[in-house]
């Protein structure tokens, strides 16, 4: 994947201690002038190091808590005609110099070292690969990973252990990730270990999300689609989110898309507990009705101007209700979010290389590499560039495939409902993160209205 790509270097990956993170990428002949500015608005992030990408381009770490959309808006308007830069995000990316001085991992291996040999125990290659390799912070708490902490050992060690941890990684609570629970709302199964409750802040864009992590999801790879979000033009639109969890992107349309009013409906009780403190504390809450229960049975009809189904891996349970709700008069846009599936050709699927791994973090990047010198030709390319090339091409046939299919079955219900025919139209598909392997979370705006 595009993160792998980024995490390779000299620095063992034992050693590596972040979890997700931003980075824009743009053209190596823009990237001072670029960290001049984040370094100006403090945004660029100090503890990871400025990669340059096998194609040229370079990538710098923000932070992504802080990066809002003027600040992408101001750095894209300094760019010549025809170049932009993109923002992603990156799995355990390299720290920067600076960071590996003074590794947390590297901090955490010899405490936890000192630890166990004190307790009378062997340390062994065992335990430094049970160690985590990444790992979320919210304030003072430190969400371990799933895969983790593992051995017979760990228990042994008892409270002692998560204090030393705590300790090491500069936290005052603990609590480890376990899998999602089948139980229809999504719940984490997570275990607080050191402290007394697991509610956190976390400011995204601007914009204040509490939430108790024990019970509530919170997703940091979701970040572009916030941003996208926060840009589009609401400015007196009535809009329900259907699947609005703690508020993910119902606040940001408040907020920044300067949407009037939003139904945001939820059933998992935890998150609508979340989402109506996240209210108040960005003073939203009045322009905002909560539907706690199953949306299926919503009573609200022809009040929507812009629907959002923000589910994975699929949101089509919500297709007929979401018609339901567009203005029958006027119509408007549903936002439909979908995991996507697109395998490539079989000699794509072998590469194994990093630009392979790139196209599955990034394939929108891959295919508007065109390689063209400055007379305006297609410069060479190799074999594997063009493969690359290709699967990026396949890629988006596939995500093209998936909305056109999706725009008919959404007329259909709309003609169905109403008793007249609809047009469906696709304004934009929106890559937000691979998912898994050849697996996308893809975003579809679909306008909907109704033919005179």
């Amino acid at each position: 994947m595009f993160s792998s790509l980024l995490g390779s270097g000299k620095m063992d990956a034992k050693d590596l201690n972040s979890g997700p993170i931003s980075v824009l990428i743009t053209e190596s002949q823009f990237a001072q002038r670029f960290r001049e500015y984040l370094e100006r608005e403090r945004v660029l992030d100090v503890c990871h190091g400025v990669q340059k990408l096998p194609d040229g381009t370079v990538a710098l770490p923000v932070l992504g808590e802080k990066l809002t959309e003027q600040h992408l808006q101001e750095l894209r308007e300094s760019l010549p005609p025809g170049k932009t830069c993109t923002l992603t995000w990156v799995q355990n990316p390299i720290p920067s110099k600076a960071a590996r001085v003074q590794s947390p991992a590297r901090k955490l291996c010899r405490e936890l070292q000192h630890l166990v040999s004190a307790s009378g125990g062997r340390w062994s290659d065992e335990l430094e690969d049970d160690l985590p390799r990444s790992w979320q912070r919210h304030g003072d708490l430190i969400l371990l990973s799933e895969n983790s902490f593992r051995a017979a050992l760990w228990k042994e060690l008892g409270p002692e252990l998560w204090e030393t941890v705590a300790s090491a990684l500069g936290a005052r609570r603990i609590a480890k990730r376990g899998r999602i629970s089948p139980d229809g709302v999504r719940s984490p199964t997570v275990t607080l270990l050191l402290g007394q409750d697991g509610w956190v802040e976390h400011v995204d864009n601007g914009i204040r999300y509490t939430f108790d992590v024990t019970r509530c999801m919170f997703s940091p790879g979701n970040i572009t689609e916030k941003l996208r979000v926060a840009s589009l033009p609401c400015a007196g639109e009535v809009l329900v989110d259907l699947y609005a969890g703690i508020g993910y992107f119902t606040i940001p349309y408040l907020i920044h898309a300067g949407a009037a009013f939003v139904h945001a409906c939820e059933w998992n009780p935890h998150a609508v507990e979340a989402l109506r403190k996240n209210l108040e504390l960005n003073g939203v809450q009045d322009r905002c009705q909560i539907h706690q229960g199953d949306n299926r049975q919503l009573e609200l009809r022809d009040v929507a101007n812009r629907v959002n189904l923000g589910l994975l891996p699929s949101s089509e349970e919500g297709w007929p209700i979401a018609c339901q709700l567009l203005r029958k008069g006027t119509g408007g846009i549903l936002h439909i979010h979908q995991n996507v599936e697109s395998f490539p050709a079989k000699a794509h699927l072998h590469s194994g290389h990093l630009e392979e791994q790139q196209l599955q973090q990034c394939p929108e990047q891959a295919v508007s590499k065109r390689q063209e010198d400055k007379t305006g030709q297609r410069s060479r390319r190799s074999p594997k560039d063009a493969d690359i090339i290709d699967s990026g091409r396949e890629t988006r046939a596939e995500w093209q495939r998936w909305a056109e299919t999706t725009g008919m079955r959404i007329r259909v219900l709309l003609q169905q409902l109403h008793g007249k025919p609809w047009r469906t139209n696709i304004l934009h598909i929106e890559p937000v993160k691979s998912y898994a392997p050849h697996v996308y979370h893809i975003v579809l705006d679909l306008e909907c209205r109704p033919l005179s």
